[in-house]
């Protein structure tokens, strides 16, 4: 089977983003057998954690955390990818790509430093004024899937309330939640994606699209909208999640700012 037609099919910016992503999964799984982590050393770190290297705001959107990741990234990009460079060039669809995965940190780090520094707040009210109430509270906001030993540390704490060794022993545990926080990594194109998806919806607002659940035709501007409203859902309704939620809406924010700024100073939409 000649697979050379499928590639000539797909411009260069898309093909050499697609080959350069499977490349670093490749990496990643070839390193681990090493103990070498990829992902901990390309993958964005909140700026106070100690494992922030300034590179990582680039090389985060190279990484992706699984096949499933990956699969699904990559095959957004081939297929609204590829019709956006084709009409934008290649120049033009890099710097789109770029700067809506930027854009997509940027504001998922925003987001991650409101939480933080919410954290730290809470942290020094309760170095103030050590109390069961406040560590509880922090825990259930903070470490939704707690282990049993946590919770009985807890409990033990309201059945002896005066005893000053839970209040150290429940700063140490607050300001390790606080750690944990600041040094989970963030990877994937996603971010990016989002802003393609969005580019495509303005684009081709009427082109219909097939969904895969449930399998119905929709328009790609409806589509776009429901992502969109979707993720800024989840994103409130979900602060812990796994899912960086804001990462995508920041994609589709700053894809959105950068077309109306090119509509704005061009006589044609591209």
């Amino acid at each position: 089977m000649n697979y050379r037609p499928v590639l000539n099919n797909i411009p260069p910016v898309v093909k050499n983003l697609i080959i350069i992503n499977v490349l670093f999964m490749l990496a990643t799984w070839g390193l681990e057998s090493m103990n070498i982590d990829l992902v901990e050393i390309m993958g964005m770190h909140y700026p106070g954690s100690d494992k922030f290297k300034l590179y990582q705001i680039f090389t985060h959107m190279f990484m992706h955390g699984g096949l499933t990741h990956i699969f699904f990234n990559m095959f957004a990009l081939y297929m609204f990818g590829r019709v956006l460079e084709n009409v934008w060039g290649p120049k033009r669809f890099l710097t789109y790509y770029i700067i809506t995965g930027l854009g997509a940190i940027a504001l998922h780090t925003f987001v991650n430093f409101l939480e933080i520094n919410s954290m730290q707040n809470t942290i020094e009210a309760y170095r103030n004024t050590p109390a069961p109430e406040i560590l509880d509270q922090f825990v259930n906001k903070n470490l939704p899937n707690a282990t049993n030993q946590v919770h009985d540390f807890i409990n033990s704490w309201y059945n002896d309330p005066t005893n000053k060794a839970f209040a150290g022993e429940g700063l140490n545990l607050m300001q390790r939640i606080l750690d944990l926080k600041m040094d989970i990594p963030t990877v994937g194109a996603s971010g990016a994606v989002f802003g393609i998806l969005l580019a495509f919806g303005m684009l081709f607002p009427n082109t219909q699209l097939m969904l895969l659940f449930p399998p119905i035709p929709i328009k790609a501007k409806y589509f776009v909208m429901g992502y969109g409203a979707i993720e800024l859902y989840l994103g409130f309704s979900h602060p812990g999640s796994n899912i960086a939620h804001f990462a995508h809406l920041g994609g589709m924010l700053f894809g959105f700012i950068l077309i109306k700024y090119w509509q704005k100073n061009s006589n044609k939409f591209y």
